[in-house]
């Protein structure tokens, strides 16, 4: 234990407590109350709000991150304000860059490799090794900028195929393989300084409601629950020890039953984010968890929709969480006041004996001993200095090479069976590309004519545009056509969570005109006989359904294209990794790591 914990009000240790999210932030308060101004620099009132009152941590999102000179003068000011609070302890500085779908950093800047499913894809031939890697490139290039806390692994078991919100974030549906890559990312992460913080206790692998816009409830019995939802995270404690875990906003009734009362006055089976039956009894009893335990997003539907802000977070304490992660809006001076009115209310709750002052110390002593057991300060003695090592770190060669390595080696090829493929793409002049919008068709477009050894003729229709009118004809001049969908929506994990809850019904919309549209075509392609390769960017699951209508169905577990979708070597990896499998220039090693009806059940 370390001998220098810092001694502290019983405010203090709460301002300890919580991880701020400063997103956005207007000097004046906004007419509507929105405020939609990224705060790219630290505001002197929230410098001064994070030094009064001792703040934890805070998490940065993809509205705080411009550019590698911006980051690290951000995080700079960040750890002085944090510097010059009494306890002089610096913060927590955290993110959510799991890898593909869930990053932050831009795409061109930072190595985002393809994801959790395409690592798993590698493990029959590479074992762990891709997840030691990702790990290792990740925490590397995080810390260079002043990032300390990962928001990763997600170690959830996707063993449901209409999960909204894991689905690919996982490393699949075998629990002993997630345990295993998810230890292997955590080590790696670990020592390279990192702290690793596993997600979404006790497990969010069976749901069908995201928990950013709903309450979901998992009904596994308690053997399957130890079986398989528990079972990489007791595993990667016992090996790794992980500096954090975050809970999930989910209701598992088979390990607590218990009830509580909504705002709204109904009754309703707690969450696993405030149950001390999960989070004290399973987490620290059970799986003997002595880190920190962070909660998932106070401000997600899973929890607000049900608790005001104070309640949420004095029952998460009362349950035993270490950090309540963003647990009230500071956006412009009028929402300022919350902060004190909350820690005003949890410290009258410590009084009143409905926090147990004991506990509070303890959480406290967790926080501080992690805090001290990692250099949590970038290392470099100036700006200038942490400014250059900066660059020479992110998104370099070798390390995009590694995000085009698992790109490549996650490309699973479904259909055919056999090593044959029934046509050739290398022989066709006229290509069709038919894709979800137009930045995919071009980061495709551009891989392709990189790759091949005779320029095509490539037509595009993207899946966004609303005039098909065309399409049969375009179908008809195409000597080969390569039409690829993205399967589930976007979830609000991928942008960021609730302050983006006013546009889910408009990418709900979307989502639905682009399957509209993908399934009036698949009938054309059939009916003119053209060979047809069927690319499924996202979760496999979507093969099932599409899988007939083509010759060649591969799987890349991943489709996201960086801010110039035509540049090689510089965030597009999956579409490199696409255009060389497609010309059959190297041979396909990935595996399906979750069952698709139809092909590996």
């Amino acid at each position: 234990m370390p001998v220098n914990i810092p001694a502290a009000t019983v405010q203090q240790m709460l301002g300890q407590k919580l991880m701020l999210d400063l997103r956005y932030y207007c000097a004046e308060t906004p007419v509507d109350g929105q405020c939609r101004t990224p705060m790219t620099s630290l505001p002197p009132q929230l410098a001064a709000l994070i030094s009064e009152h001792a703040i934890g941590g805070v998490i940065l999102f993809a509205e705080n991150l411009a550019g590698i000179e911006q980051i690290i003068q951000l995080n700079r000011e960040l750890q002085a304000a944090s510097l010059a609070s009494p306890l002089r302890l610096p913060l927590f500085i955290a993110i959510d860059q799991e890898g593909g779908r869930v990053t932050r950093l831009p795409r061109s800047l930072a190595t985002s490799f393809a994801g959790n499913m395409a690592i798993g894809a590698t493990y029959a031939a590479y074992n762990t090794g891709f997840a030691t890697t990702v790990g290792q490139v990740l925490a590397d290039e995080l810390l260079s900028l002043g990032i300390n806390v990962n928001f990763a692994p997600t170690v959830d078991v996707n063993v449901n195929p209409h999960n909204p919100v894991i689905n690919v974030r996982a490393f699949g549906e075998d629990a002993q393989q997630v345990a295993r890559l998810g230890a292997a990312m955590t080590g790696a992460m670990q020592q390279r300084g990192m702290i690793a913080a596993l997600k979404h206790f006790p497990g969010h692998g069976d749901t069908e409601v995201d928990s950013h816009l709903g309450l979901p409830r998992v009904e596994h019995s308690s053997e399957q629950i130890r079986a398989v939802d528990l079972k990489p995270f007791a595993d990667i404690i016992q090996q790794q020890a992980p500096g954090m875990i975050m809970t999930a906003h989910i209701q598992y009734p088979a390990l607590d039953s218990s009830t509580f009362v909504s705002k709204d006055g109904e009754h309703m089976l707690k969450p696993a984010t405030l149950s001390r039956k999960i989070l004290h009894g399973v987490l620290r009893e059970e799986l003997a968890y002595n880190g920190v335990i962070v909660t998932d997003a106070l401000d997600m539907a899973g929890i607000s929709k049900f608790f005001t802000h104070t309640e949420a977070v004095v029952q998460t304490f009362a349950a035993g969480a270490d950090i309540a992660l963003m647990p009230v809006k500071l956006q412009h001076p009028g929402e300022l006041n919350a902060l004190q009115q909350l820690l005003d209310a949890l410290t009258t709750a410590v009084s009143a004996g409905q926090l147990s002052a004991t506990e509070l110390a303890e959480s406290y002593q967790r926080i501080v001993t992690l805090k001290q057991q990692y250099p949590l300060l970038s290392q470099a003695t100036t700006q200038a200095l942490q400014v250059a090592q900066a660059k020479s770190s992110l998104g370099k060669p070798e390390h995009r090479q590694h995000e085009l390595a698992l790109a490549k080696a996650a490309i699973t090829q479904v259909k055919p069976g056999t090593a044959d493929w029934p046509l050739k793409l290398s022989e066709a002049k006229k290509l069709l590309l038919i894709l979800p919008d137009q930045m995919k068709a071009q980061a495709l477009a551009a891989a392709l004519q990189h790759y091949a050894q005779q320029p095509f003729d490539i037509a595009v229709i993207s899946l966004q545009q609303t005039d098909l009118s065309q399409a049969a004809a375009q179908i008809a001049a195409a000597d080969l056509l390569i039409s690829g969908f993205i399967s589930p929506m976007q979830s609000l994990a991928d942008i960021g969570g609730m302050d983006d809850l006013t546009g889910i019904g408009n990418i709900a919309a979307a989502y639905k005109r682009q399957t509209q549209q993908y399934e009036a075509l698949l009938p054309l392609i059939s009916a003119q006989k053209k060979p047809h390769i069927f690319l499924s960017l996202r979760a496999p699951y979507d093969i099932s359904r599409y899988g007939q209508y083509a010759d060649v169905v591969l799987a890349s577990y991943a489709y996201n294209t960086a801010e110039d979708a035509s540049a090689m070597a510089a965030g597009n990896a999956t579409y490199e990794a696409l255009a060389q499998a497609l010309l059959r220039l190297y041979p396909l090693t990935g595996v399906l790591p979750v069952t698709v009806a139809g092909y590996n059940d």
